[in-house]
């Protein structure tokens, strides 16, 4: 419960209490008491009026019942006169006497009053030391302190990056026995910075440390220390710090340390910002560091480059560790470690299902495992199959099906052949990933869909992959414009993407003859600050050429695209009346009908495509019929002009 529902609770509490006390008992009581004269009482006692008397003997006050049933009280004289007592009696009157109480017992009702008062002030005094406090406090770090048995996640924990575990595990290592590298004459890191994509296990593989180390671990986020107050973000640094090195050895582990650590005097308050005195601070600790006191700063960040240059020098950050998304033979191990403890279906071969995840990080594979075993439990298994594991592929990398979406006829089509041109392309050019779906059943954000994957993990790329990746994208646009005549907004993210990729070819990798062996970088700063200042380090003559360079890469792909389709029009056309008839078709399907659209394979080599995780060359979804009839034959086929309105622009020789 939060203090402050607390601290409501009880106050209501004691204010129902007090009015309880003193107002309820006034409320019910109906009893009248009526004010006898001394003498009247005795007339009353002699005619039977009176059936009891309670006489005090310290104040000689008389308290009783009259025989209608009121309660009276009188004056009576001290001490009391026996002759009137007799005459009381003797009528009938059942006398007592009242002897005076202890002064314990006179003020037994004030001191529960006073009590209660106290107890209330002083709880009330508590919350106003405690607010305080917290006041006072504000500086003191927000660290979590870990030991040895909490948590228990270990390096056996964490399936793949060998080299990455075994640099990590030479710091716990010569924290447990820093003996032995002492004899040698090697210290201890004082810094080590995890560097990757988001989602590579970063923050786990600081958890195994903590599970692995044996010494205190302190883990915190960067924007733990990040408040509205101006110094508080320093003052938890110097608490964390000095917290560490009383219980040294000691880890500390900062999370997301780009919040705090980024470059400094890149904004527009100057250097006296209050994220800009924490940075300040967190390098003044770490330089301040002695081999001696055994404290280890361990940092995790997917943005490096916005890093400033003084926290990444050594002495700080002495050791940076790359954790990389993982290749087949990590992704292998990672989603045994996902799957372990549920049920699997025997079919299942993680080895494929490995193959056929290229590029997903230890998240998305994790991501991947549990989509799986939640399709398994819509279509009512009690195990995960195959067709569990590729649904939730698809469900990952191009979104969830939106089957309540309506297209209209027309739509529907023109979707088609945008995708077909897509797959056609896909399939016919020889540098572009192998095709595995196509489908016009809108996911995600998009109404149709083409998905090709790497048949092994690529890590850098050659310019003919380049550009037949950006004539591959060119392929729904120009099929549009070849069977219509006109365009439509189907192809914006396409143009979009494809821009940007040419624009690095042309800027940041110098793939153009006209600009030649020369670099610049984005316009994208990361700081307000640096984009307000920037200055380009280019002249207007320079864009220029780039900007002509970009559309003259962009045209020629769009050349490429309309030459290809052009002569694979039948293809084409019989991509899409299988697209119309069965809303989604397996690459090998695709590949198929477009082999025998042309009359002979278009690659005599082999099948460029990739196999749905069903099995090897084996289609995961309903065998489609080749359909080769000419156009005319098909109603599906639009009319297409006998001369398109936009005619094509000619390839420029090579």
């Amino acid at each position: 419960m939060a203090p402050q529902v607390r601290r409501r609770i009880v106050t209501i509490a004691i204010i129902a209490f007090v009015f309880g006390v003193l107002v309820i008992p006034n409320l019910f009581s109906n009893k009248q008491i009526k004010t006898v004269a001394y003498s009247a009482l005795i007339q009353d006692a002699q005619s039977h009026k009176v059936l009891s008397a309670v006489i005090s003997t310290s104040t000689g006050v008389i308290t009783g019942q009259l025989s209608n049933g009121t309660n009276y009280t009188s004056n009576g004289p001290v001490p009391a006169l026996s002759n009137e007592v007799s005459t009381l009696s003797s009528n009938n009157v059942m006398v007592t006497f009242a002897t005076p109480s202890s002064l314990a017992s006179l003020l037994l009702p004030y001191l529960i009053w006073i009590l209660i008062f106290g107890a209330f002030m002083f709880y009330v005094s508590r919350q106003a030391r405690g607010q305080m406090n917290g006041m006072m406090s504000v500086g003191r770090s927000k660290a979590k302190q870990f030991n040895e048995d909490h948590p228990k996640t270990t390096f056996a924990d964490v399936a793949g990056y060998l080299g990455v575990k075994q640099e990590i595990s030479e710091v716990v290592e010569f924290l447990k026995n820093p003996g032995r590298y002492q004899t040698i004459g090697a210290r201890i890191p004082k810094g080590i910075l995890l560097v990757g994509p988001p989602g590579t296990g970063k923050t786990m593989l600081a958890r195994a440390v903590a599970g692995e180390a044996g010494v205190p671990f302190f883990s915190v986020s960067g924007s733990d220390f990040m408040e509205m107050f101006v110094g508080v973000g320093a003052s938890r640094v110097r608490d964390l710090f000095a917290t560490a090195r009383k219980q040294s050895p000691a880890i500390v582990f900062v999370d997301e340390i780009d919040s705090i650590g980024r470059k400094r005097g890149a904004g527009l308050g100057g250097g006296h910002d209050e994220r800009e005195q924490t940075l300040n601070q967190m390098l003044s600790e770490m330089d301040g560091f002695e081999p001696t006191e055994g404290v280890v700063v361990i940092a995790a960040t997917n943005r490096p480059d916005v890093l400033d240059p003084a926290l990444l020098r050594p002495g700080r950050f002495d050791r940076q560790i790359v954790v990389p998304l993982p290749d087949l033979e990590e992704r292998l191990p990672i989603l045994e470690v996902h799957a372990k403890g549920k049920p699997l279906d025997p079919s299942v071969d993680m080895n494929i299902v490995a193959r056929g995840t290229p590029g997903m990080s230890g998240a998305d594979l994790a991501n991947l495992v549990n989509e799986a075993a939640l399709h398994a439990v819509r279509r009512n298994s009690t195990t995960i199959g195959m067709e569990d594991f590729e649904s939730s592929r698809d469900r990952v990398l191009m979104g969830q099906e939106r089957d309540t979406m309506v297209l209209q006829d027309d739509e529907r089509e023109r979707i088609a052949f945008h995708e077909s041109g897509h797959a056609l392309l896909a399939y016919v050019l020889d540098k572009t990933d192998p095709l595995h779906k196509i489908t016009i059943i809108p996911r995600g954000m998009a109404l149709g869909v083409t998905m090709t994957l790497p048949e092994e993990d690529r890590h850098i790329m050659s310019r003919q992959h380049l550009e037949d990746s950006l004539c591959m994208r060119m392929g729904g646009r120009v099929a549009e414009l070849l069977v219509y005549g006109d365009l439509s907004t189907g192809a914006a993210d396409d143009l979009q993407r494809n821009t940007e990729l040419a624009r690095r070819m042309v800027r940041e990798w110098g793939m153009s003859k006209e600009i030649g062996p020369m670099a610049w970088g984005s316009n994208n700063q990361v700081f307000l600050g640096e984009d307000l200042m920037h200055t380009r380090d280019y002249s207007d003559h320079t864009s220029k050429v780039i900007d002509d360079e970009i559309e003259r890469i962009l045209r020629e792909q769009e050349s490429r695209a309309i030459e290809v389709l052009t002569l694979h029009r039948r293809g084409l056309e019989s991509l899409t009346r299988a697209l119309l008839e069965h809303e989604t078709i397996d690459g090998a399907d695709a590949a198929r009908l477009i082999d025998e659209a042309n009359g002979e394979p278009v690659h005599p080599e082999g099948t460029k495509t990739v196999s749905a995780l069903s099995g090897v060359g084996k289609s995961a979804t309903k065998k489609v019929p080749a359909v080769v009839a000419p156009a005319a034959a098909s109603p599906a086929t639009p009319a297409v002009p006998a001369t398109p309105n936009w005619q094509p622009p000619t390839l420029p020789a090579v």
